[in-house]
This record gives C-alpha cells, sequence and structure tokens, in this order.
C-alpha cells in the first residue's frame, strides 16, 4: 500500500511510498481508513520540534472502518465505523491503571512512535477503538480526536459551570471546538480572533458561537470593559502565542481560570505576578483519555458539537504538498486526507 511517510528524523520532507499493508496481530484490529486529519502536530513533526520514531507513517486523528481483527478479538467488530485514541500504551502501569495512557512511560503513539492513519490501513489495539455516531459523516469522524482532547482539558473533570462567563482564544479547530462544548455546558462563551480570521470566525459564527475579532478596537474595547467590571470567569487559550496568554491573563477576575490548551514555544515569557496575586488557576491538558473519549462520543451522539463545519478540505495522499501548505497557512480549518482517493 501507498503510505505518506517522514522517513528521517530532524526537519525533513514528508514522502509516499509503498510499504508493506499491516495485519492485526494478538489483540488488534485493523482499520479501512476513510479520513486522517492534518494536525498541528504533524506540522512540529515535519519541522522536526515535535519528536518521532522515523520512519513512520503520520496521522493520528483517524476515522474508517474495521475490517480486520486478531485472533483472539470478536468479530463483532468488523464493519464497525470507529476512531482510535493514539496513545499505544503498557495498559498496566500505574498511569494506564488510573486511566492517563499519556503518562505511560511506555507510550508510543499512533503518527510518530507508531504508523499513523495516512496510510489506506492502520493496526491499533482493539481496547483503542471508539463507535462512531451515524450522525458524523466519514470525513467529519477524523475530528473525534481533537474533540476527545478539549474534553479532557474541559469536561474530566468538569472546569465550566452553567451561567459561566468563557472567552476562547485562537479561532482553529481545538478553539472552535472549545467554545462549543463550553456552550454545551451552559457557559456564556465567546470565541476571539484576529482579522485574518475572519473566514474562521465567520464559520464560528454559522455553527452558533458568538464570534469576534481582537482586531475591532470596539470589539476589545467591550469585551476588556466587561472583565473589568465582573471579570471573565475562564479564558480558554487555544491560539499558543505569548500576547494572547498575557492577554488572556487579563481578562480573568479573582480566582478565575486560565485553561492554556495552545502550545507555547519553548522560549516564551508571560508575567504571572498579577495571575498570583489574583489567585488565578493555571492549567494545562496534554492528548486525551479513555473518559474524555466516551464523553466525546456522547456528545457527537447528542448532536451537542458540531465537526462537519470544520473540514474545509478533503484531498488525496499525493496532494500532500497542498495539504500541508493549506494547514501551515491556517487556510480554512481541518484539511482531510481520504487515503481511497486516487
Amino acid at each position: 500500500m501507498r503510505a505518506l511517510r517522514k522517513l528521517q528524523s530532524g526537519k525533513s520532507e514528508l514522502a509516499v511510498v509503498n510499504v508493506p499493508e499491516p495485519r492485526p496481530g494478538p489483540g488488534g484490529a485493523r482499520i479501512a481508513v476513510f479520513a486522517a486529519g492534518v494536525c498541528g502536530t504533524d506540522l512540529h513533526i515535519i519541522d522536526g520540534s515535535y519528536s518521532s520514531r522515523t520512519p513512520v507513517t503520520l496521522g493520528h486523528e483517524i476515522a474508517g472502518l474495521v475490517d480486520a481483527v486478531g485472533d483472539d478479538v470478536t468479530e463483532h467488530w468488523i464493519g464497525t465505523r470507529v476512531s482510535p485514541e493514539p496513545p499505544v500504551s503498557c495498559g498496566t502501569c500505574e498511569w494506564c491503571r488510573t486511566g492517563l495512557p499519556m503518562h505511560c512511560p511506555d507510550r508510543r503513539s499512533l503518527g510518530s512512535g507508531l504508523d499513523g492513519g495516512f496510510a489506506p490501513y492502520v493496526v491499533v489495539p482493539v481496547r483503542n477503538l471508539h463507535r462512531l455516531p451515524q450522525s458524523v459523516s466519514d470525513s467529519a469522524g477524523a475530528l473525534a480526536e481533537p474533540l476527545a482532547c478539549v474534553c479532557n482539558a474541559l469536561m474530566d473533570p468538569g472546569v465550566i459551570a452553567p451561567g459561566d462567563r468563557v472567552v476562547v482564544t485562537g479561532p482553529g479547530t481545538i478553539g472552535i471546538l472549545a467554545a462549543q462544548v463550553a456552550m454545551a455546558a451552559g457557559a456564556h462563551t465567546t470565541i476571539v480572533g484576529l482579522d485574518r480570521d475572519s473566514h474562521r470566525l465567520a464559520i464560528a459564527s454559522k455553527i452558533g458561537l458568538d464570534a469576534m475579532s481582537f482586531d475591532d478596537p470596539e470589539n476589545r474595547r467591550d469585551l476588556e470593559r466587561e472583565a473589568s467590571g465582573h471579570g471573565i470567569r475562564t479564558v480558554i487559550e487555544c491560539a499558543g502565542a505569548e500576547a494572547a496568554v498575557a492577554w488572556a491573563l487579563s481578562l480573568l477576575r479573582p480566582r478565575g481560570q486560565l485553561v492554556q490548551l495552545g502550545l507555547l514555544p519553548d522560549n516564551a515569557s508571560v508575567c504571572l505576578s498579577g495571575a498570583i496575586m489574583r489567585e488565578v488557576t493555571i492549567t494545562g491538558r496534554y492528548g486525551s483519555t479513555p473518559a474524555s473519549w466516551y464523553r466525546a462520543i456522547a456528545m457527537l451522539t447528542a448532536g451537542l458539537v458540531q465537526l462537519e463545519p470544520l473540514v474545509t478540505s478533503v484531498l488525496a495522499l499525493d496532494a500532500w504538498m497542498q495539504a500541508v501548505a493549506q494547514s501551515q497557512a491556517q487556510d480554512g480549518i481541518k484539511t482531510i486526507f481520504d487515503p481511497r482517493l486516487p
């Protein structure tokens, strides 16, 4: 089969190459991939700033159809539409037993440590599978994974209560999903971007979110005036920029909370003295957990979160340079590979 792989460590280009079709071993299932999303992590793997075990097939936002299972796995899985948890862990250590496989010292994740979904087939442990609701389209199924990451940060345990005032910075995939989850939890939620995010903000507005540009002085004044009065209970920072973090902290009321989801550069510098004096809580989460996946699937089943509007384009693996360029330029929201396309 043909797979989109990173062949060398460090900063290096990808290549579509021929590799053997994988077969599921004990406890495993093979997914015939119909959608795999391009994530910011994939871009960092390409530029060498996120570690990977090369050569490796990229792609951890995966959806597909189970078409084969290991000898010890029930065949009831065959024909099921699924999305898998990316971390493949030992299953027996302290972190695995407490439902936190991302912290397993032996963890290897799909798309970086193990071959991922930028290929027609990927093999995963059957314990990593989650059934997709029929209401979720094939292409949108790849966004179940980022939704599970958002649920890990916001819902398990819950950090948002009905009536809370919430601001989300950064109208990318994670930001728009976070705003939808916050709104579903009963919060009065606003998502903020820049003028260059006008297309993304328009999509956010179309799915019912209160969306505004930070570059509009009137919008910024209104939000800062609100913050100076009652203050903002929670800011979910998804832009991953120093200036966004500093502004987010300035909005918070005493004992408010910053949920930091955007990854900052290693040399980022943020002053925390004001946050400490106002007793602000700062939290961050990495990846997903089995519990957050169950939460995400439940929200999709109930129709509380929309994924389809976030899908900008669906491309063949051979169009990977276009997909990477779109993602790097933040052109649209989510670019999806469909390995079935010629």
